[in-house]
């Protein structure tokens, strides 16, 4: 609600702005209209803005969960911090010969 309210406020903002770059009276018979349209319309972004936000973060932890299981079922255990388990990558030699660990 609050993402909506913040640009429903942008909207009468730029309505403000635009009144002043055209150095028009912010307050007439002639303005007036304006600031429903503009808040209106910034207001309806703003509620699709947030819709897609939801959908996306939704869209993310599902696939984080499939990632996880995927992990699980190969046996590379649990995420630890943000990197991940470490294993060896076979037939690939490092420096002096060492094995190459991936993390």
């Amino acid at each position: 609600m609050s993402t909506l309210l913040s640009w429903a406020a942008f909207g009468a903002a730029v309505r403000w702005w635009q009144l002043g770059i055209q150095m028009r009276p912010f307050f007439s018979r002639e303005t007036a209209l304006g600031y429903p349209l503009y808040i209106g319309a910034f207001g309806a972004f703003g509620y699709w803005l947030q819709g897609v936000e939801m959908n996306q973060t939704k869209i993310l932890e599902e696939r984080k969960l499939t990632l996880l299981e995927k992990r699980r079922k190969a046996g590379l255990g649990e995420l630890k911090g943000n990197w991940g388990p470490t294993y060896p990558v076979e037939g690939v030699k490092g420096v002096g010969g060492s094995e190459v660990v991936v993390v």
